[in-house]
């Protein structure tokens, strides 16, 4: 498949170029707005009357669009040309400039921290104060884990020169990484594709190289992730966090018992899942046990069927549409417009996300699109990112924050939608169970092996407590949990112990990867309720959930659905989902006698 004519992203809407001239006005701005901010409120909220406190918010959601606006393009313009000295310059350049203009306004979280319960009740009782409130809601939540403004400023402003430089030597380095294989070199976002191929000596070989050049850059790695679990270490517990999770527990607005209940009930479903899946995957590859490098390879009897860009389009619309024509109406705009940048290319950041940029403007979506049956259901997915970030930024600039644990719904939700459409449409049983064994695949990724993820940092936080991890331990420490997660009819060996510096999440996000879980364990019991037809007006209140993912709590938005994820039987009943399709596979096995 040509990429040339693939369509990229166009960043105007933001700015028309690194020589923008509205960026340096921009700056200068935000720079401003941040001292206005000071000079006006600072020392002042305690007595502050809800007339001017509402003044302070609008401010301070200037502040926040700017902040957004800047940030993003620096970052959206990079992660296409991360082999681009400019694009890089210019990001670190953004980055240190915005850190350092936006110090003196670190005193206003503070200060709100600061109010009593009874002078917050006073400031809602305005109208236009309380239109702020799940935002001075969400800040409070934080009230008790502030450290004083001195300290605060320094950690801010420490901030360029530890983790985000960590995260940044991490992310540069990996895209720098060149693999090779029979010969001809690929990047990290087209070696990765390799591993779908029908020949299973290329998969081999891919696999077995991108863990030579995981296992070339170890010791690298493994230093960045210890510098980053000690950078947060410090800041936890100086901030008083329980645990290395707490913080994001909090931030995800979800109990610890709830990510624990999770946690249990996926690693309990390890084998009727996964293990039970991969001996069936084995059976059909026609061997006694799966390559690592094999779990998401096609079946030999699948048709080896490269989808364009167009077509995509059009099965992710129609399914889009079938559910909701709202939903359809809203995701047009990302490919008439060109908020989409899809083909892979030299220097571009591997995998595929959503940038929410601003309330006051639009997401952008990034693929790497190679025609696949899985980038068709990754574009549903992002594409869900992006219509539930439309949604919920209605809400507001400073209210629009969404948890991770429910920003992965709607590319949940999106995907599933956009597979029971292709499969409401196939009538040959080979190729049915081809695409339910490619979704079941898709699943255990994101159900199982995200939580197999959380476990590994969970160890590797927990054990770098008592000194720094070498890269044999975190080897060690891998190797287990994926055993532990694939089975017996997965080889987890030398071949690939390394590859758990490839997860860019560990780096870049602690403890992210239960979101996905949770999210698919969610999709999977929201979807089953949608398929009953239990819920009158579904599509309804599906997206005025999405609207509400950032001022509502995840509980709270699930009642509409008869759903409580604080019921002991809840993530099992969305696990069950999975179950009943390895059945269909079962049986369809059966009936094809492979």
């Amino acid at each position: 498949m040509s990429h040339s004519n693939l369509p990229k992203w166009n960043l105007n809407d933001l700015y028309s170029s690194l020589d923008d001239p509205k960026i340096s006005s921009d700056l200068e701005k935000y720079k401003q707005l941040n001292i206005d901010l000071a000079d006006s409120y600072k020392g002042k909220l305690v007595s502050i009357s809800a007339t001017q406190f509402v003044k302070s918010l609008a401010m301070y959601e200037k502040i926040t669009t700017l902040s957004n606006i800047l940030m993003d393009y620096a970052y959206l313009n990079m992660v296409t040309q991360m082999k681009n000295d400019k694009a890089m310059s210019f990001y670190q350049d953004m980055t240190e400039k915005m850190t350092d203009y936006s110090v003196p306004a670190i005193f206003y979280s503070l200060e709100i921290n600061q109010l009593s319960d009874d002078k917050i009740n006073e400031l809602l009782e305005n109208t236009d104060v309380a239109y702020y409130k799940p935002f001075i809601t969400s800040l409070r939540m934080f009230k008790d884990y502030s450290l004083s403004q001195d300290i605060e400023e320094i950690l801010h402003e420490k901030s360029i020169t530890s983790s985000s430089a960590w995260v940044r030597l991490y992310e540069e380095t990996s895209a720098h990484l060149e693999y090779t294989v029979d010969g001809k070199s690929y990047n990290d976002a087209e070696i990765s594709k390799l591993l779908q191929d029908r020949d299973a000596s290329i998969r081999a070989k891919a696999g077995v190289e991108i863990n030579r050049v995981s296992h070339e850059n170890s010791m690298l790695f493994s230093f960045v992730y210890n510098m980053i679990i000690k950078d947060k270490s410090i800041s936890d517990n100086k901030r008083g966090f329980s645990a290395p999770i707490s913080s994001k527990n909090l931030e995800n607005n979800v109990e610890a018992e709830v990510v624990e209940a999770l946690a249990s009930a996926v690693k309990a479903n390890y084998s009727t899942i996964a293990h039970r899946f991969y001996k069936l995957k084995a059976k059909w590859l026609g061997v006694e046990k799966l390559g690592y490098w094999d779990r998401n390879a096609p079946l030999p009897f699948s048709a080896e069927k490269i989808f364009s860009w167009e077509e995509s389009v059009e099965i992710v619309q129609d399914a889009y549409n079938k559910f909701s024509p709202n939903l359809y109406d809203l995701s047009k705009d990302f490919f008439d417009k060109n908020w989409i940048d899809v083909p892979p290319r030299d220097g571009k950041r591997s995998g595929a996300f959503a940038a929410p940029v601003s309330a006051t403007l639009h997401p952008y979506l990034l693929l790497n699109f190679v025609g696949k049956q899985n980038d068709v259901l990754t574009l549903a997915h992002e594409l869900g990112h992006g219509c539930h970030q439309l949604l919920s930024g209605t809400k507001g600039e400073l209210n629009d924050a969404t948890p991770l644990t429910l920003a992965e719904v709607a590319s949940v939700f999106g995907e599933m939608m956009t597979f029971q459409s292709m499969l409401d449409k196939i009538d040959d049983d080979k190729e049915k169970l081809c695409l339910i064994a490619s979704k079941v695949s898709d699943m255990i990724n994101t159900a199982i092996r995200q939580i197999s993820f959380h476990f590994f940092e969970s160890r590797a936080h927990e054990e770098r407590k008592s000194g720094e991890l070498s890269n044999d331990r975190l080897c060690e420490i891998w190797t287990e949990e994926m055993k532990s997660a694939l089975g017996d009819s997965v080889i987890v060996g030398d071949d690939s112990k390394y590859i758990w510096s490839q997860v860019g999440h560990f780096y870049f996000a602690p403890f992210y990867v239960y979101a996905y879980s949770f999210a698919d364990c969610l999709v999977n019991s929201l979807y089953q309720v949608y398929q009953e037809g239990a819920v009158d007006s579904f599509e309804e209140k599906y997206l005025d959930m999405l609207a509400n993912t950032g001022v509502k709590k995840y509980d709270e938005l699930l009642m509409p659905f008869g759903l409580d994820a604080k019921d002991e039987g809840f993530w099992q009943k969305g696990l069950s989902l999975i179950s009943k399709y390895l059945d269909q596979l079962e049986e369809l096995d059966k009936k094809l006698g492979l």
